[in-house]
Formats: C-alpha cells, sequence, structure tokens
C-alpha cells in the first residue's frame, strides 16, 4: 500500500484531504464531464446491439441446414458476457480518459498541486473508476440479457443462479480492467495510444496466440494474458479454475497500476 501512498492519506483524512478528499474530487470530476455520460450510454446501445446480433448468429447456426455450427440450447446472460469482448472498449475509453484528459487539457498541473503525492492521485482515480465500472459492467449484462433473451427464445436457457453470478463477474472484470488500463494510460499520457494498447492487448493479441496448439507455447502465453483471464473467470471453461483465472486478472491489475504509479513519480507533469 506504500507505493500509493494510502497509510499517510489515511492520517489526513480528517478534514477532507488525504485519500478521502482525493477520491471525492475525483469522483465530481468524472461527473462533471459530459465524456462519462456520453460512453456509459454509448455502451448500454452497443451491448444492445452486440446482444441482439450474438443472439440472431444462435438462433441462425441453429436452425440452418448446417449441422456442424450448431451450437444448441446457450445460456442467454453468457451472450451478454461474450459481447462484452467488444462493448468493454467503450467503458475503457472513458476510464483512460480520467488521467490521459487531464494531460491533454494540462489540468494534470492543478491535481498534481492538490494531490501531490502520486500514487494517492492515481490510487484515487482508481477507486472512482472501479466504483463506477463495477456496477456498470452489472448493468450492462442485465440489458444484453433482457435484449437476448427473446431472440433466442428455445434456444436460450436462464437460471436466477447463473444471471446473477454473469452480471456479477461482469462487473468485476469490468472494474479490473479499467483499473489495468488507467495505470496504462498514466505511464503513456496518450488517450489513442491506450485505446491502441487495450485494443491489441487485450483482444488482438490474445486471439492471434491462443489460434494454435493448446499445449504450444504461445497457447500458453495467451491464457496468462488478462484477457483470456477474465474470459475464463467469466465463462469458466478454461485451463484453469475460474478463481485463478481472478487471480491473474488481479495481479496484472496491480502490477499495471503500480507502474503507473513509478512513471508518474519519474516524470514531470
Amino acid at each position: 500500500m506504500a507505493v500509493f501512498g494510502f497509510g499517510a492519506g489515511a492520517r489526513h483524512g480528517v478534514g477532507g484531504g488525504g485519500l478521502r478528499g482525493a477520491v471525492a474530487a475525483e469522483w465530481t470530476k468524472l461527473w462533471s464531464v459530459r465524456s462519462t455520460w456520453w460512453g456509459l450510454a454509448s455502451a448500454v446501445a452497443l451491448m444492445a446491439v452486440m446482444s441482439f446480433t450474438l443472439a440472431t448468429s444462435t438462433v441462425s447456426n441453429n436452425t440452418n441446414a448446417v449441422p456442424g455450427d450448431d451450437m444448441g440450447v446457450v445460456s442467454v446472460s453468457g451472450v451478454a458476457v461474450g459481447a462484452l469482448d467488444m462493448v468493454q472498449f467503450v467503458v475503457l475509453a472513458m476510464a483512460i480518459l480520467v488521467v490521459t484528459g487531464e494531460y491533454a487539457t494540462g489540468s494534470v498541473r492543478a491535481t498534481l498541486q492538490w494531490v501531490p503525492p502520486r500514487g494517492r492521485m492515481l490510487g484515487s482515480k482508481a477507486v472512482v473508476v472501479a466504483a463506477v465500472t463495477f456496477p456498470a459492467g452489472v448493468a450492462l449484462n442485465v440489458v444484453g440479457t433482457v435484449v437476448a433473451g427473446p431472440v433466442l427464445g428455445r434456444w436460450g436457457r436462464l437460471a436466477a443462479a447463473g444471471f446473477a453470478a454473469d452480471a456479477l463477474q461482469s462487473g468485476v472484470y469490468l472494474a479490473l480492467v479499467s483499473v489495468l488500463i488507467l495505470g496504462v494510460g498514466a505511464m503513456v499520457r496518450s488517450t489513442a495510444v491506450a485505446l491502441t494498447t487495450a485494443f491489441l492487448f487485450l483482444l488482438v493479441v490474445p486471439m492471434l496466440l491462443g489460434g494454435g496448439d493448446e499445449s504450444g507455447l504461445p497457447r500458453r502465453v495467451s491464457d496468462a494474458l488478462p484477457s483470456s483471464a477474465g474470459r475464463y473467470f467469466m465463462s469458466g471453461d478454461g485451463p484453469y479454475p475460474e478463481v485463478a483465472g481472478l487471480g491473474i486478472l488481479v495481479a496484472w491489475t496491480v502490477a499495471v497500476l503500480c507502474g503507473g504509479v513509478l512513471v508518474l513519480r519519474r516524470r514531470d507533469a
């Protein structure tokens, strides 16, 4: 915890300062810009579109004349989990702007004057980002499930326990990966570079490495990447248990966020 300066912040948290004050300031800043509202609204719209598309594709595969592509009865909330692969980038763009937006406008100088400890500054941003993206992930799964259910019809199954688990796991995944990308944004300071890194690191690279032999080194590397670990955590269909996938994702998030703090300490604003 020392790398984030939380201990010192807690001692000075009375009166609105310290970590508590920094979190309150970041919360106010996040909701005072239009990009937050537009980002969340766009994520909801894209989730509806993607869930509808995936559900339609499932029905089409099950009813066409090609038996080899039949998927059978699928989990309705699982369709929403699958749609999160693309929808997440809308939310991640919002998370990236929490730090890169300040560098673009120069307001990071004021932020660092108010909260000089770099660890506390980035830590407060991480707390706010996680507090927003966790319920957003839960809500997105609910939206996707509501849209996909009627489309799937008899090809969809929905159990209350499975639905709740998928929604909560989607929230946990989106919160962790958003904090991870926040750390990347702190390192590169560019919205375009950070978003490109997120797209390559979370989608393209795992797909390229994961297409080979399951016992080969590229596939093993792919399985150890945060997006793969998160996918296995949410779906439960992977080479290791769900809790291991969660552990790998948490480890990546902590490592990248700590890297962001170190870079912030070594660079001028």
